[in-house]
């Protein structure tokens, strides 16, 4: 059945007590002088919604609009719409908002290129405490395969080497028999990501990590092979390249204070060089 339909049936539901004459068919209720129409309901209904979900929603989404406009109403009947503090308030809150935005659009328009790598090193090596990790991070390869896989005895033989051709026979391998295949020597990932998924309990991660540079399970179904070829212990800086994302934003956030200072700084002087600024008052001084 059909959108229309459905805010049809709405429609007459909620008009069921009112002459037909005073219904307008693109209006779904009326509250005093104010409306709300069916474009706005189908507006909030996604596309593909059943119909009884949809009449559902349109009636909750009709009901909630009426009372929350009966609370407004309510409201301006027992404090008064000309409330001068509320007034304030909606007065700063609609400045605020213009202002938000148009920073961000000179934010996009003056600060949308790549930070330079160098830069982003730089502040790296000057703020070590704000990328101390919280998790231990590893390198490697992580392989999980089927017990009858032909072919694993010689994987398990191979695993803990990263040279190239044991990591191409390793491809050939899981491309026709792995379940799960992670190759990572080139990348930092969390060490909880990759043991969540090895049937092991690690009661101390960083001490197993420590000790452990191989990691073969089985189960009644699966091998699990995991070679780590460096890690990092949680507490201890976190390696760059782990750190890029968040050098990139914090970097980005300290050109944006900085950007908007300078941008309010020059807006200032060229308002009071204008005579756009009357100053009202004589300093003591």
């Amino acid at each position: 059945m059909t959108r229309t339909i459905v805010f049809f049936l709405a429609v007459c539901l909620l008009h069921a007590c009112r002459p037909p004459e005073t219904v307008n068919s693109d209006e779904v209720v009326k509250v005093g002088g104010q409306a709300l129409t069916r474009n706005e309901v189908e507006h909030f209904i996604p596309d593909g919604t059943p119909y009884a979900d949809s009449l559902l929603m349109a009636e909750n989404y009709v009901t909630k609009w009426v009372k929350d406009l009966l609370m407004y109403e309510a409201a301006k009947r027992n404090i008064g719409s000309g409330d001068a503090d509320i007034d304030r308030l909606v007065e700063e809150y609609r400045r605020s908002l213009i202002t938000h935005r148009y920073q961000e659009n000179l934010i996009r328009t003056k600060l949308a290129s790549e930070i330079p790598e160098d830069e982003k090193q730089t502040f790296y090596r000057e703020n070590p405490k704000k990328f101390i990790l919280s998790n231990d991070v590893i390198k490697g390869l992580f392989l999980i395969a089927p017990i009858d896989a032909p072919g694993l005895e010689d994987i398990r033989k191979k695993y803990h080497r990263n040279e190239l051709s044991v990591v191409e026979d390793i491809e050939k391998f899981s491309i026709q028999n792995a379940v799960m295949y992670e190759y990572f020597y080139d990348r930092w990932v969390d060490f909880d990501e990759i043991r969540g998924k090895i049937p092991i309990h690690i009661p101390n991660a960083s001490q197993y990590l420590k000790t452990k540079q191989f990691i073969e399970v089985s189960d009644s179904l699966y091998c699990y092979l995991l070679n780590i070829s460096e890690y990092v212990l949680s507490g201890n800086v976190a390696p760059y390249e782990y750190a890029a994302p968040q050098i990139q934003e914090l970097v980005i956030n300290r050109k944006k204070i900085e950007f908007l200072k300078k941008t309010e700084d020059e807006l200032y002087r060229d308002a009071v060089r204008k005579g756009q600024v009357v100053f009202l008052y004589k300093s003591e001084n």
